[in-house]
């Protein structure tokens, strides 16, 4: 049975999280102290229930709660060992659990145990950092909130801040919470109603504080050529970068990537001041943890050209990387876990915006989120005062922390296909459907491209959010459109690593019946459309210097002679023959191009739907509905060939498993001889 005391903690964890002003994704933990029977002893114990390690407080359930035994975890202070041992306390928790325990106590649980509060919650709102990162930080929580709000100096989370804050709460009873130097906010309260309140009232006064008090222009003047393009140019130019860029963040591992041009990222970079900002980087833990200890910042105007701009990206990577190899040996000792790699997670490029990269979108997304909070931050202190986060030091000590890296390391493995990026063609319904289902299940972000946006975007939602997969509206045979197709998927996932060419149509008619019209619109569709895609595709592959797949959905029809079928077996003979000439022309740049030959996938086929399958099957001379059969009994496996066959063939021929292998073609036909490759 769920104790009330964490009912009523789930609720206001939700309700804190909910709002982006109170804290950011994953980021402030929450607790509540309440009594309950011990099973074993029958007698009432006080129990601690707070958010577990690596939790979000918007989406916290019960299972994301550490439940420890109070008495325990206070008892662990006659045992201390000093700041040199600090770490050394996160495993001693595991001895104040109470029963299973519940999820992973974080290095916070100190901080909640040990203040005699009913009720505490520690958040990481842009107002607090603000005045957390102040360089007079002290002097403005006193002027800010009198009595009310203490100050407490930088101290890296753990049992000793816990100690600190207990204290200074012990010493000034009327005090409702404390701004952490450096870091976030924690208040108290003696209900949960109480605690929320009095987290809101700081919060809320600290943003009125700095919008009554800031000087105008927090950033400085504007820099002439350095303010936002147009917004269809901006998006036109962040889309001709992004694949040069995440090529250069990859160096490393393969990430992927997000892309904001929010109007704070827009007037940052529009401002003298933000080179030195940006250099001094991130305050909250939170924050550097998620977008490195400081950005790679573009220094040219927003209309500088493109292969310009470029040039300048690939010497200021190099730099970044320099520059950080040399802060991580500064810091480095004998113990620290070995560097992560040296390729930013924030790039900023003035006039167009902000990209950020990480594991998956859902990482990279986050992190761009948080450097837009550490915007938020530096405009907010320098309004009122003068950014000054922790040392650096510091920085290094959180971002390579020992506890840090046992989180990373209990991490699920990557799913084979993660980092990749897929635009599948065609993809609402049928085989297409199919192959993005199972791209995404084996980790790939997904762009589902299709006529039938509604039809798209519905396909996307079956297969997760936006962070898996987003649905867009494309004609293949539209040049303009395809190039949409592309851009959109490079600035929704940070680039592009697997195409497959699976949008198609089909006709069934003899030669004499089959018109000028019926040919075109075939070869448009398929074979047309299918170099629009690969040559969109291809300029972004080879941009990105990251290899990649390009996969064509031929045909068995593309060798195989059948009859009334003049229009469609053609094209699929083009499709058939671009695998090959595109597999000899790509190789140099590391993309595989290969080729997947189907019997008729009646079964979900749209085009079989459409009247396509009534035809063949008159051919035949079987019923519609019996067409799927008829296909089986004919092949030498006797098996009926459906989406999710198509599907298998796509993942493996992309999976590493295959890395070697170029213009091939996977009959996926259960065995036609007549098919076969010769």
């Amino acid at each position: 049975m769920t104790s009330p005391a964490a009912t009523d903690l789930v609720a206001r964890s939700n309700r804190l999280g909910a709002d982006p002003k109170n804290t950011n994704f994953a980021g402030g933990n929450t607790s509540a102290k309440g009594t309950e029977t011990d099973p074993v002893t029958g007698e009432a114990v006080e129990l601690l229930w707070v958010k577990g390690s690596g939790g979000d407080l918007g989406t916290l359930t019960a299972a994301g709660l550490a439940v420890l035994r109070l008495d325990r975890l206070r008892a662990l202070a006659k045992v201390y060992p000093g700041l040199d041992r600090e770490d050394e306390m996160v495993a001693a928790f595991d001895y104040t659990l109470h029963g299973k325990g519940g999820a992973a106590p974080s290095i916070d649980t100190a901080m909640h145990g040990l203040i005699d509060a009913a009720h505490v919650d520690h958040l990481h709102p842009d107002s607090g950092i603000a005045i957390a990162t102040a360089a007079d930080g002290e002097a403005l929580t006193t002027t800010i909130f009198g009595d009310r709000v203490l100050w407490v100096p930088w101290r890296r989370p753990g049992f000793q801040l816990g100690l600190d804050i207990a204290a200074l709460k012990d010493a000034n009873p009327s005090a409702i919470g404390c701004i952490l130097g450096g870091h976030g906010i924690t208040a108290w309260g003696a209900t949960s109603e109480e605690s929320e309140a009095n987290s809101l009232w700081i919060i809320d006064t600290a943003a009125a504080y700095l919008a009554a008090n800031s000087r105008p222009e927090p950033f400085g003047a504007a820099l002439p050529g350095y303010g936002p393009l147009p917004q269809t140019e901006r998006r036109a130019k962040a889309a001709a970068l992004a694949p040069t860029i995440r090529g250069l963040v990859s160096t490393d591992r393969a990430q992927v990537g997000h892309f904001i041009d929010a109007p704070e990222v827009l007037d940052f970079l529009f401002r003298a001041e933000h080179p030195r900002l940006a250099a001094l980087g991130t305050s909250c833990p939170d924050h550097f943890l998620r977008t490195k200890v400081k950005p790679l910042v573009l220094d040219l105007p927003g209309d500088a050209p493109v292969a310009e701009t470029i040039d300048r990206l690939v010497e200021l990577h190099a730099t970044y990387r320099s520059e950080y190899r040399a802060y991580y040996d500064r810091n480095a000792g004998a113990d620290s876990p070995a560097i992560r790699g040296a390729d930013p997670l924030i790039v900023l490029v003035p006039g167009v915006g902000m990209f950020s990269y990480g594991a998956t979108k859902q990482t990279a997304r986050v992190a761009g989120e948080f450097y837009l909070n550490a915007i938020n931050v530096m405009r907010g202190a320098e309004g009122v005062s003068t950014y000054a986060p922790i040392d650096e030091a510091e920085k290094f000590r959180i971002e390579y922390w020992a506890l840090e890296e046992a989180k990373l390391a209990r991490l699920p493995r990557p799913k084979p296909l993660a980092t990749r990026i897929a635009l599948v063609t065609g993809a609402a319904s049928g085989i297409g459907k199919a192959i993005a289902t199972r791209l995404a299940a084996e980790g790939a972000c997904v762009v589902i491209a299709d006529l039938d946006l509604a039809k798209a975007q519905a396909a996307a939602a079956e297969i997760g959010t936006a962070d898996v997969a987003i649905g867009i509206q494309a004609n293949v045979t539209d040049e303009a459109q395809v190039q949409g197709a592309v851009d959109t998927a490079v600035l929704a996932f940070g680039g592009l690593d697997l195409v497959v060419n699976n949008a198609g149509l089909s006709l069934s008619k003899s030669l004499l019946e089959t018109t000028v019209a019926d040919w075109d619109l075939q070869h448009d569709v398929m074979a047309k459309g299918s170099f629009l895609i690969s040559r969109a595709a291809a300029r972004v592959l080879i941009a990105q210097k990251l290899g990649g797949d390009i996969v064509y959905i031929s045909s068995k029809n593309s060798v195989f002679a059948g009859p009334n079928n003049i229009a469609y077996s053609a094209t699929k003979a083009d499709q058939a023959h671009q695998v090959r000439l595109l597999a000899a022309e790509l190789g140099e740049h590391g993309v595989k191009v290969n080729g997947i030959n189907p019997d008729g996938v009646v079964r979900g086929s749209g085009i079989f739907a459409g009247g396509w399958g009534a035809k063949r099957a008159a051919v035949y001379g079987v019923a519609e509905e019996d067409l799927g059969t008829y296909y089986a009994q004919r092949t030498l496996l006797k098996r009926e060939v459906l989406p999710e066959n198509v599907a298998n063939a796509v993942f493996v021929l992309c999976s590493a498993d295959l890395s070697h292998t170029t213009g091939l073609h996977i009959p996926v036909d259960a065995g036609v001889a007549a098919a076969f490759l010769r």
